[in-house]
């Protein structure tokens, strides 16, 4: 096997075990706080007291009857793996008191979520919350990791390390801004805009295709943001459609604009599907202008589009399913209700979602011509930018001595 390959695979494994490493254990640390009140409070209408433990022995199975669910439920004995409990065997019911999901049975040596309560006579009641995956999604992480460096190489490296540049700039500069009151929409676009830049550039280089790239998608994200800003208020969205907008209000210390945070959440609902539409058109102009420089800037735009429009055809349906797959359960729902469809279409949850998938299509088909004409003026004129040229790379990391 090549020497250079195999470097690649160990650099991307190493990236890999940093950055799991980075999400599964520091960060959650650096987003928590330490007040005395978010401890206190409540998360998504959980105490924040939730504390891992891990099954020792199952004391009791059978079956009960939950209103008209009969369902199997397990008494655990369970032992608290940290807080000030630590090491305190406790027991706990699976499916006695409440509904469970069907052939989950837990066995000695898992590892769940439970949340504690003082019970009126002071004696400490735990109750299970959830599973603890973080060892099954360690795995996961570390498979698709391994496969995108087996595949992409270097490419593959850097697309893993802008994946990480992406997550920290959400984490770190858009929800604290957010947090702090300020407007989501300016926020989510210049945190969206330099998180996209970021990602292209470590990805694909310094070259004119990136920048062409880079120009596409600030026109586009700020086409997104008109649009979306239009729609929302015309269809009178007030952002509370959501009820983890209740809690959200509930935590809280400052006013939030919660019909902003929906623009925002919209505008990085497409992000991903505006990275891989501009670098394909970009790639494409380029491409045609390599196979054949004298072509027109006219030529070049109308022979992208081509493929563009082919691919905004594929990415609108994929982005429509995309968010069909996530609102399955709603449904599920409806269909059951019986309820008429101009009735469900004026609930605010249904209409966020609408108003969601067809603001961001809109955003998507735009960043196509928008990024197409832009690739084919830096493409056909590249020679026109007198000293600037150096400065501005070449036109792809493939090649740096194109026609002159």
């Amino acid at each position: 096997m090549n020497k250079g390959f195999i470097q690649v695979i160990i650099i991307g494994l190493v990236i890999s075990l940093a950055a799991a490493g980075f999400i599964f254990y520091v960060l959650p640390g650096l987003i928590s706080t330490d007040s005395e009140e978010a401890q206190e409070g409540p998360v998504l209408g959980y105490g924040s007291d939730a504390i891992q433990g891990e099954i020792l022995e199952i004391l009791e199975e059978g079956e009960t009857q939950l209103g008209e669910v009969t369902q199997l439920y397990q008494v655990l004995k369970v032992k608290l793996l940290e807080g000030e409990y630590q090491d305190l065997e406790i027991t706990v019911d699976y499916g006695k008191h409440q509904l469970r999901p069907e052939g989950l049975n837990l066995k000695p040596g898992d590892k769940v979520i439970l949340t504690l309560r003082r019970g009126v006579d002071n004696l400490i009641q735990a109750r299970f919350l959830d599973f603890v995956r973080t060892g099954p999604l360690l795995i996961l992480f570390g498979t698709f990791v391994f496969f995108s460096v087996l595949i992409s190489g270097w490419k593959g490296v850097r697309s893993l390390l802008g994946m990480v540049a992406s997550l920290s700039v959400i984490i770190f500069y858009i929800t604290p801004q957010i947090l702090q009151g300020r407007d989501p929409v300016l926020i989510t676009v210049s945190g969206a805009f330099f998180l996209l830049a970021v990602t292209l550039y470590l990805v694909y280089g310094w070259t004119l295709k990136t920048h062409a790239a880079v120009l596409g998608t600030l026109a586009s994200l700020i086409l997104t943001a008109l649009l979306a800003n239009y729609f929302v208020n015309l269809t009178r969205l007030t952002g509370f459609g959501d009820e983890n907008a209740l809690f959200l209000i509930q935590q809280s210390e400052v006013t939030i604009n919660m019909q902003g945070l929906v623009l925002g959440g919209m505008l990085i609902g497409a992000l991903g599907v505006l990275d891989d539409l501009v670098i394909t058109q970009a790639s494409v102009v380029f491409e045609l202008y390599d196979l054949d420089p004298g072509l027109l800037v006219k030529e070049l735009y109308s022979r992208a589009m081509r493929v563009g429009q082919d691919h905004v055809a594929a990415t609108v349906n994929t982005l429509v399913l995309a968010y069909a797959g996530a609102a399955l359960p709603m449904f599920l729902l409806f269909s059951i209700s019986g309820a008429q469809i101009g009735y469900l279409l004026n609930l605010e949850y249904v209409a966020e979602e609408v108003v969601r998938t067809m603001v961001g299509s809109l955003g998507l088909i735009a960043a196509v011509p928008l990024t197409t004409i832009l690739s084919s003026l830096i493409a056909k004129k590249q020679y026109s930018f007198g000293s600037l040229r150096k400065l501005l790379g070449p036109m792809t990391m493939d090649d740096d001595h194109h026609h002159h």
